[in-house]
């Protein structure tokens, strides 16, 4: 089971803060369109994500929805046919909805920077520190917080829940 440490923030302007991720990133940008289907689930979250290029990724997690730092434990399963799987998933578990973004993603060694444009919602900002076998959770938190800094990300910025909870919430 892969663990990784989140953190989710709501920004005003993506720009400034990828003036920040390319100063501190190992690799990247990388451009990704993503449209995730979230199922009926007992227990974490279950969510379909599609990709452009016809592709897409079954992928189960449990994560506490709380602001700040938060571990996720998750498994991926890639699917060649998604549209195959999505019917599946949706006569067996019940569609709950989706989440369309786009996604710039930046690497600074084992944390994924998200420079995300969330359909509906607008700029955010995701991190996942991606625990190593040796790593705690307490030092993925800490890398999270050092990243976070760099980036100008202030702690009144950071959200609880997932986008689809952001979604499903009245506006």
């Amino acid at each position: 089971m892969a663990r990784n440490v989140e953190i989710k923030a709501r920004v005003a302007d993506l720009a400034p803060i990828e003036a920040r991720a390319k100063a501190i990133a190992t690799s990247g940008p990388t451009d990704i369109a993503q449209d995730d289907t979230f199922f009926g689930c007992e227990r974490g979250r279950l969510k379909l994500r599609r990709f452009a290029d016809g592709t897409g990724q079954l992928i189960h997690y449990h994560r506490a929805d709380e602001g700040g730092p938060k571990v996720s434990d998750y498994v991926i399963a890639p699917t060649a046919d998604p549209d195959a799987l999505h019917e599946v998933l949706r006569r067996s578990n019940g569609e709950l909805g989706r989440v369309k973004k786009q996604r710039r993603l930046y690497l600074v060694d084992n944390t994924r920077i998200h420079l995300d444009h969330v359909e509906g919602l607008g700029p955010f900002v995701e991190l996942e520190v991606v625990l190593r076998d040796s790593e705690t959770e307490h030092q993925g938190e800490a890398i999270a917080q050092r990243i976070l800094r760099d980036l100008g990300i202030a702690p009144s910025q950071l959200v609880a829940g997932a986008y689809f909870d952001l979604l499903s919430q009245p506006r």
